[in-house]
């Protein structure tokens, strides 16, 4: 699959995290949606060393599924960097 559909695809993934994470990403749609393509190409690139598979298609579950956790862990991380999802509590 070319770096295009990759960026296709984190596009569709970055709407899930935002509706799966909504108080972990902060910024808005632009913010979740560039998530979700980093999260896509990374999801992507760690699926190609882990399991050693060649080039993934575009409709191939195994290709959905690596994009959407490497999506959700590039949200996480960005939202324990940013502070956000953090319960506050009242004094």
């Amino acid at each position: 699959m070319g770096f295009l559909a990759w960026i296709i695809l984190g596009l569709i993934v970055g709407a899930i995290v935002k509706a799966v994470m909504p108080g972990r990403v902060g910024g808005g749609w632009v913010t979740s949606l560039v998530l979700g393509v980093v999260g896509a190409i990374v999801g992507g690139w760690i699926g190609s060393l882990l399991f050693n598979r060649g080039d993934l298609g575009f409709f191939d579950l195994g290709t959905w599924i690596l994009a959407i956790v490497g999506g959700l862990v590039v949200a996480g991380i960005y939202g324990a960097i940013t502070g956000r999802g953090k319960a506050t509590r009242a004094p």
